[in-house]
């Protein structure tokens, strides 16, 4: 791995690791709350997720963004 692939924290040809992991992690903080949402779906139940999981809430919001920065970064 060169210093620039270090520094921009990518591999050359893989997947890019840290949009991998923050979906991964978002998703398992929310696993209980998609649960119940996929149980009852109402207005109320998806403002309360998304206020007792803010952060896990942001990270799904700007995974596209996440994804289109360290695609970009490799090449």
């Amino acid at each position: 791995m060169s210093d620039s692939d270090r520094r921009e924290g990518t591999r050359g040809g893989g997947w890019p690791l840290l949009p991998l992991v923050l979906l991964v992690l978002a998703l398992i903080d929310l696993r209980v709350e998609l649960i119940l949402l996929w149980d009852h779906l109402t207005l109320t139940s998806i403002n309360a997720a998304i206020r007792s999981h803010l952060l896990a809430v942001a990270v799904l919001v700007c995974q596209p963004s996440l994804w289109h920065h360290y695609r970009r970064s490799r090449s």
